[in-house]
C-alpha cells in the first residue's frame, strides 16, 4: 500500500519540478532578450527633418520609408532622427512608435540667407551638423532622405572620422557621409557658422566641403576584413552613393568599384521618386515605392483616392445621362431655332473667346485631377486617378459646349499613348527609350493639331453661321416661312 501511495506523489513531485525549470527558463530567456533590446547601439544612421519647404510633408514620409528599409534589414545601428522644434509633435510620435529615436533641436540660424540666389528651402539644412553632438555613438552615417538602400552597408561604421563620397569629381556629396561625433568639432562648426565663414551655396553642401578641404587627396576606404576601425578621412566608392542619373543610360547599373549599396537622387526636386508623377519618366520611381510598400504602406492616402474616384465615377454617369436628354431635347423646335440664336445675339460667344475659354479648359481638366492626388501615392494609382479625373473634366467640357467628343479626347487618348511608350519595360537602354518617345511625339502631333483644327471649325460654324442665320432670317422674313425654311 505504501509503495501504491508513493508512486503518485513522486509522479506529481516530477511534475512540480518540470513546470518549475520551464517557467525559470522562459524567465532566463526573457530577461537575456531584454538586456539585448535593451543593449545601446555603438553606432548610429541619423537624418534630418525640419519645417519650412514646399515639401515638409514628401520629406517626412521619404524619412519614415528609408529609415524603415534599414529597419527591415536589421542593421545593428540605432536609427535617429534629427528633427527641429517646429516639426509637428505628431509627427514625432509616429516616428517614435515606428521604432526610431527622435532627436530635437533647435534651428541654426542660416547667415548665408541673404546671399545672391539663396535657395530659401535650404535654409536649416545646417542643422545638419547636429549630427556631430550626437557623443553616445562612436560612428554615425548621415544620411538624405532622398537615398534608397539595396542592401544592409553596415561596414560603414568602420570608416574614420570623416568619409564621403564624390559624385562630382571635385566635389563630394553630402547626401551620405561618415563621422565620429565630436563635441570639439561641433564647437568648431557653430564657431564658424557664427563668424560667416566663407560658403559657396549657403547651405550644408557648400559648409562642409569648406570644412574638409582636402578629402580629395585621400585614401579610397576598404574596410577591414577584421571589423577594426580605420582613424583619418577617407573617399567612399561612388557604390554608396550611385546617382539615379548613371542608370537612365543603360537602364541597368554598371557600377564595378565597390558593393552597389545606395542609390541617391539628386535631381529636378518635382522629380524625386515618392512622387507619382515622376515614375515613369524616371523608372526608378517604382522601386522606391516598392519600399514604401515593405514600410509603411499606403493607408493614408487610400481613402482620399477612393472618394475621387467615385465622385468621378459618379457625376460622370450622370453627365452622360444629361447629355443623352439635352440631346433629344435639342432637336425640339425651341432649341433648334430660338436657344442660340438669343444667345449668341447678346454677344455672349464671341468665337476667338470661345476658343480661349475652351482651350483653357481642355488645360484645366488635366492640371485640376492632378493637383487633388496626393503627392506620395503609387504611381499606378495616382495615374489611374488622374486619368480618371481628366476624363471627368473633358466630358463636362464636352457637354457644356457641345463639342465633337472624339477631337476634344485627343489628348488624354494621347497622354495614355505616352504613358505607355515611357512605361515600355523592354528596351535595351536609355538611347532607344529616348528615341522612341521623340518619335512618338512626332506621330502625335500632326494628330492634335489636327483634332484642334476639327475643335475651332466646329465652334465658328455654331458662333458665326447657324446662330446668326438663324437670328437674322427670324427678325427679317415672316415667322411661319423662316420656320419652315429652318426647321
Amino acid at each position: 500500500m505504501e509503495n501504491a501511495i508513493d508512486k503518485p506523489v513522486n509522479s506529481f513531485s516530477i511534475a512540480i519540478r518540470g513546470v518549475v525549470i520551464v517557467m525559470l527558463v522562459a524567465v532566463s530567456s526573457e530577461v537575456a532578450c531584454a538586456t539585448l533590446k535593451g543593449t545601446p547601439k555603438t553606432n548610429a544612421y541619423a537624418t534630418l527633418l525640419y519645417m519650412g519647404t514646399p515639401r515638409d510633408y514628401e520629406f517626412y514620409i521619404a524619412a519614415r520609408v528609408m529609415l524603415g528599409t534599414l529597419l527591415r534589414l536589421e542593421v545593428d545601428a540605432d536609427l535617429v532622427v534629427i528633427a527641429s522644434t517646429s516639426v509637428p509633435q505628431h509627427w514625432q510620435e509616429t516616428l517614435t512608435d515606428e521604432g526610431f529615436k527622435v532627436v530635437v533641436v533647435k534651428d541654426i540660424q542660416n547667415p548665408y540667407h541673404s546671399n545672391h540666389n539663396f535657395n530659401k528651402r535650404f535654409e536649416f539644412t545646417l542643422n545638419k551638423i547636429y549630427v556631430w553632438s550626437l557623443t553616445e555613438y562612436t560612428r554615425v552615417v548621415m544620411l538624405d532622405v532622398d537615398n534608397l538602400f539595396l542592401r544592409k552597408p553596415d561596414e560603414l561604421f568602420q570608416c574614420g572620422q570623416f568619409c564621403a563620397a564624390f559624385i562630382n569629381p571635385c566635389i563630394f556629396h553630402t547626401g551620405l557621409f561618415v563621422l565620429q561625433p565630436s563635441s570639439e568639432v561641433f564647437s568648431t562648426m557653430m564657431h564658424d557658422i557664427n563668424a560667416k565663414k566663407e560658403n559657396r551655396d549657403g547651405v550644408d553642401q557648400g559648409f562642409l566641403v569648406s570644412h574638409f578641404t582636402d578629402l580629395l587627396d585621400r585614401p579610397m576606404f576598404h574596410p577591414p576584413v577584421d571589423g577594426s576601425r580605420l582613424n583619418g578621412l577617407f573617399r567612399l566608392s561612388i557604390g554608396y552613393q550611385m546617382d539615379a542619373a548613371f542608370y537612365y543610360l543603360k537602364l541597368k547599373w554598371r557600377i564595378p568599384c565597390g558593393p552597389n549599396s545606395v542609390i541617391t537622387f539628386p535631381s529636378v526636386p518635382m522629380l524625386k521618386p515618392w512622387y507619382w508623377w515622376s515614375w515613369p519618366t524616371l523608372p526608378l520611381g517604382l522601386s522606391w515605392h516598392e519600399k514604401r510598400m515593405e514600410t509603411i504602406g499606403y493607408e493614408s492616402e487610400t481613402s482620399t483616392l477612393i472618394a475621387e474616384s467615385l465622385f468621378y465615377v459618379v457625376t460622370m454617369f450622370l453627365a452622360i445621362i444629361i447629355r443623352q436628354r439635352y440631346a433629344a431635347v435639342e432637336k425640339s423646335f425651341t432649341k433648334s431655332c430660338f436657344g442660340r440664336g438669343l444667345y449668341c445675339e447678346k454677344k455672349m460667344c464671341h468665337p476667338l473667346a470661345l476658343k480661349i475659354l475652351i482651350a483653357l479648359l481642355v488645360a484645366v481638366s488635366f492640371l485640376f485631377p492632378a493637383l487633388i492626388i496626393p503627392t506620395t501615392v503609387h504611381p499606378f494609382a495616382g495615374w489611374g486617378v488622374f486619368l480618371l479625373g481628366s476624363l471627368w473634366h473633358l466630358t463636362v467640357v464636352i457637354n457644356s459646349f457641345q463639342l465633337p467628343v472624339l477631337p476634344v479626347l485627343t489628348p488624354w487618348i494621347g497622354g495614355i499613348g505616352a504613358l505607355s511608350v515611357l512605361a515600355w519595360p523592354f528596351y535595351s537602354n536609355g538611347i532607344l527609350r529616348a528615341a522612341a518617345i521623340a518619335v512618338y511625339t512626332a506621330l502625335v502631333t500632326p494628330i492634335l493639331w489636327n483634332a484642334a483644327m476639327k475643335v475651332s471649325a466646329v465652334v465658328d460654324v455654331r458662333t458665326h453661321w447657324e446662330p446668326q442665320l438663324t437670328w437674322t432670317r427670324l427678325n427679317s422674313g415672316s415667322g411661319s416661312e423662316t420656320l419652315m425654311k429652318l426647321c
